[in-house]
């Protein structure tokens, strides 16, 4: 029997509810006003009062209105055809409404009932399984698509039978399983999970241990970010973060995107949907929107359903883990969605944290960023989610509570600077306030040395104490004068400018320059090096500056021009040329 219940009270979303019978925390039910069905879900339950908040509009309802308790949570459809789809946090397939809004009470189906898939068995008769074992797969895409052993499956089951590779729908019975009273299972192409608890089917979660290359210089080489792992990009309104993300997407070395927009402006949300199904994949020459799904919320939409975007991508992003890919989940912004926790906590009349937050808002960052991570499944290959977020910061204020929380969460942090954006420095990346915890793993340094160069983890120190070094002696001659310094001085910051502007910026709109494989990051470094090694010896500090911006003309000639070819060595015999004249 689902209980039932009365409402009682309406605070916007947020509605109190007399229950009968049993209610459990985040359970989902339906409020009938008027014989339009509202989705809810219970946050906070009290005796024999429950405060649920409403997914849409509470519009028109009143005290009275009965109250339906489905005994689950909020869950994902999971199956085929994610993949190149738009939703909403619920999961609404936004390509499918019947108008530009949905209507309230109105969900469309996430997965099209009707396509049909080539399927290819794996598992035969007599195999023995367990939750997010691999029964068979179809092409989604070029992608190979896993049918699995749903993940709510508890211990080990027997297969009876597999479908013959054929042509299937989704709705049609792909394996027939015994569990371990004898009892048949069937199995499908698609399942349900819970958004808010992590999906499992894997024997363990290890370290990190290699990183996950995005194209973009002054993360891959400066601050790397693992594959599985965290990071997020703080920075003021107007500094780039979801250029960035947008690059990171179409760059980085992922097979399946996933976009959560979570209370972004409509004009950005529409960008996303305008953009991506046009953006080539460089690393296939497809177009990128057929690896990418969307999950997008606006900053008009309920705060309850902004909430669920979140979820809701990572859900679909373990999905895809658990099929033995490396998945990349980008989320713009999660500042938004802890706003929408903050309107409910103060709703409820919670003890408000710092700037009213809830008190345990860094608790539920931590743990929403804990789902990401590189595992090994049952099967011995290895899946991963590598998660990057943005956080939105009122005023550039990176001491806000949200910043805060995010910071003891996420391994990387790449902090955006205004005074770099306003000078046109892209992407406006602080190198010196931004870093990486990861390379302090063992593994990740051994990684980098192996796979890129011998000595490359203390190039790259070397390259951010230049621009240290460069930035405290850039103080000094603002307050001093040209003239209050010595040469060195002026050469100093100058060798700073020359990593600045060739390794450190990077135009996301070029054809050559927008990718930047890591083969090419370490010649590049090195030829800064070397040249940042050459003894030079000048009379003036404008013959410094007049050498050095020869220098730093010839590189990022070079650095925009083909990686090979007669052209890039003219440029070579400039730089040669023009260090010969020094000593």
């Amino acid at each position: 029997m689902k209980s039932t219940g009365i409402v009682t009270g309406i605070i916007s979303n947020l509605v109190t509810v007399k229950i009968s019978g049993h209610v459990a925390q985040n359970e989902i039910c339906y409020i009938n006003l008027g014989g339009t069905k509202l989705m809810a879900e219970v946050i906070k339950v009290s005796g024999e009062d429950a405060s649920v908040q409403v997914y849409e509009s509470t519009r028109g309802l009143k005290q009275g209105d009965t109250v339906e308790f489905e005994g689950h949570m909020l869950e994902v459809t999971l199956g085929p055809g994610l993949l190149s789809s738009s939703y909403d946090g619920l999961q609404n397939n936004l390509e499918t409404m019947s108008d530009v809004f949905l209507k309230r009470g109105e969900y469309t189906s996430p997965l099209d009932h009707e396509k049909v898939w080539h399927f290819v068995p794996i598992a035969k008769k007599g195999d023995t399984v367990v939750a997010a074992d691999w029964l068979g797969e179809v092409k989604e895409g070029w992608l190979p698509h896993k049918i699995m052993v749903p993940f709510s499956f508890k211990g080990e089951y027997t297969v009876k039978s597999v479908a013959p590779e054929g042509d299937y729908t989704i709705d049609d019975t792909m394996a027939v399983l015994l569990n371990s009273e004898g009892d048949e299972v069937k199995v499908t192409m698609t399942q349900k999970w819970p958004v808010k608890v992590a999906v499992g089917g894997y024997v363990e979660k290890p370290r990190p241990y290699r990183i996950m290359e995005t194209g973009v210089r002054c993360i891959d080489t400066m601050n790397p970010i693992a594959e599985g792992g965290t990071g997020f990009i703080p920075g003021p309104f107007g500094c780039g973060k979801t250029v960035l993300q947008h690059a990171i997407a179409q760059q980085g070395d992922a097979e399946v995107i996933v976009m959560a927009a979570c209370g972004e402006r409509a004009n950005e949300v529409v960008e996303i949907f305008t953009e991506f199904p046009e953006l080539v994949d460089p690393h296939t020459g497809r177009k990128l929107m057929e690896r990418t799904t969307i999950i997008c919320n606006t900053s008009n939409m309920p705060v309850a359903a902004r909430e669920a975007s979140v979820y809701t991508a990572m859900t679909i992003c373990e999905y895809y883990r658990a099929m033995g890919m490396k998945v990349l989940l980008l989320a713009d912004s999660t500042s938004r969605w802890a706003q929408a926790l903050r309107e409910m906590s103060n709703r409820m009349e919670e003890l408000p944290g710092a700037d009213a937050f809830p008190v345990d808002l860094s608790a539920i960052i931590s743990n929403f960023y804990s789902r990401a991570g590189i595992v090994r499944l049952n099967n011995g290959q290895t899946g991963s989610v590598t998660f990057i977020g943005t956080v939105s910061p009122a005023g550039g204020n990176l001491k806000e509570p949200v910043t805060e929380s995010t910071k003891k969460a996420a391994r990387c942090f790449y902090g955006l600077e205004q005074n770099r954006a306003d000078k046109k420095r892209y992407p406006a990346i602080n190198p010196l306030d931004s870093y990486s915890k990861y390379l302090e793993y063992p593994e990740i340094i051994d990684y980098l040395n192996s796979k890129i160069a011998p000595d490359w983890v203390e190039k790259v120190n070397r390259a951010k104490n230049i621009v240290r070094r460069g930035k405290e002696v850039a103080e000094q001659i603002n307050i001093l004068g040209d003239d209050g310094v010595p040469i060195s001085y002026h050469e100093q910051y100058w060798k700073s400018e020359l990593i600045d502007f060739v390794i450190l910026q990077q135009d996301a709109f070029d054809k050559i320059d927008a990718l930047t494989p890591m083969d090419r990051q370490e010649f590049m470094l090195t030829l800064v090096l070397d040249v940042c090694d050459h003894e030079f010896s000048f009379d003036t500090f404008e013959e410094c500056g007049a050498k050095f911006k020869e220098i730093i003309n010839i590189l990022r000639q070079m650095n925009y021009s083909e990686f090979q070819g007669e052209q890039f060595k003219k440029y070579l015999d400039q730089l040669h040329k023009a260090l010969s004249n020094e000593q």
